[in-house]
């Protein structure tokens, strides 16, 4: 069995709350952390390849308009583009996160007009350049290599999963988050239509991009942030009329096309686990342990019925300190008892973890992290 294979089938039991050969696991990387780690091991450095990672998180153009970068101002390292969502965003030196100056629609009734190109235009999978979830983060990325060449060098050797975004992810970068919360309570029909529009266009997108890596993928990461570090940005109520639907259908498509699904959204988003549940789900990520969760309370109220990604304290592995991020691995792991658990950070490793901090964790979950478990 190939090795791209072996971690599959460890990653589909772990889902399936069942203990495989070991806990997998996975991870996000700021390009601080990657630019240390090649200080440190050479410029050739892969941390999927190095840490023997179970699987990586490749996304394809989702930008509604597939155009360039429209470069608006530049001084020094401080850059400021539009991207194809109309969205205007400073980049500024090593700041960890962009700043958004301004989006396209800035009134109701611009939503009905806002218009995209099509959701299974071959550009988004099969043609490089600028988009702006995959070269808009902690630094600013240009022209890079089209979604299926950066699947190509990973396929034989871990799990690759796609990602798509759910309405509410989609809708802020065009509206804004703030005209996102306001219209939902003063253009509900307005809003309402748009995020219908949304949620049939990622659905679409979801299912082109699944026919373009021709059997490649094994699963999917559904990005959505509706949550913040005390709870929802808005009522679980409202999430399960505007948004539920949608992210169910995109949860249908890929289970009914053989795929494993993941949700990443930050922030404490508690109040819909239980819909996660019942929409049929298989993992939740990051948990953030900043935003007061923890998995191994999670694990005891939804163990067997949704699995966990992420919560080792990104904060601890910054310390530095050996000890305590040993601590936080062998307590973490508590969570992967019977299956239903992937290690990896609360978020992602930022730039504040020097290199020797995240190996520690690794090499303590290689030391640990075997079925059947045997924690101190």
């Amino acid at each position: 069995m190939d090795v791209a294979q072996v971690k599959i089938d460890r990653l589909r039991l772990a889902l399936a709350h069942k203990e495989p050969d070991r806990v997998p696991v996975g991870e996000f990387f700021w390009t601080g952390f990657l630019k240390r780690c090649k200080a440190v091991w050479g410029e050739e450095f892969d941390p999927y390849r190095r840490f023997d990672l179970d699987y990586i998180v490749i996304g394809p153009n989702m930008d509604p308009v597939i155009r360039p970068f429209e470069v608006v101002a530049q001084s020094g390292d401080d850059i400021t583009v539009r991207t194809g969502f109309g969205a205007t965003i400073r980049r500024s030196g090593d700041l960890p996160m962009p700043s958004f100056e301004a989006f396209s629609v800035t009134r109701p009734e611009e939503m009905a007009d806002f218009a995209f190109d099509a959701p299974d235009d071959p550009r988004r999978f099969r043609q490089g350049g600028d988009d702006q979830l995959n070269c808009v983060g902690d630094a600013l990325a240009r022209d890079i290599p089209s979604f299926l060449d950066r699947m190509a060098p990973y396929t034989a050797d871990m799990a690759v999963f796609g990602g798509i975004c759910e309405p509410f992810e989609y809708l802020w970068r065009i509206i804004g988050t703030e005209n996102a919360l306001e219209w939902m309570a003063t253009a509900p029909d307005e809003l309402g239509a748009f995020v219908q529009r949304i949620g049939a266009h990622m659905v679409a997108m979801c299912r082109a991009q699944i026919d373009a890596a021709e059997g490649k993928l094994a699963g999917m990461v559904i990005w959505g942030d509706v949550a913040y570090r005390r709870g929802m940005l808005f009522g679980a109520r409202r999430w399960r009329s505007l948004f539920r639907p949608h992210v169910q259908a995109l949860i249908d498509l890929c289970h009914e096309r053989g795929l494993m699904v993941i949700y990443h959204g930050c922030g404490n988003a508690s109040d819909i686990l239980e819909d996660m549940v019942e929409i049929g789900l298989d993992a939740y990520n990051p948990l953030e342990a900043k935003a007061d969760l923890d998995v191994v309370k999670l694990k005891q109220r939804y163990g067997g019925r949704l699995a966990f990604c992420g919560n080792v304290d990104v904060r601890v592995l910054e310390s530095g300190d050996p000890a305590a991020i040993r601590a936080e691995v062998l307590y973490k792991l508590q969570a992967a008892r019977g299956g239903g658990y992937i290690f990896q950070s609360d978020h992602s490793v930022s730039s504040g973890v020097a290199p020797e901090s995240y190996e520690l964790a690794i090499r303590t979950l290689r030391e640990t992290g075997d079925y059947p478990l045997r924690l101190p």
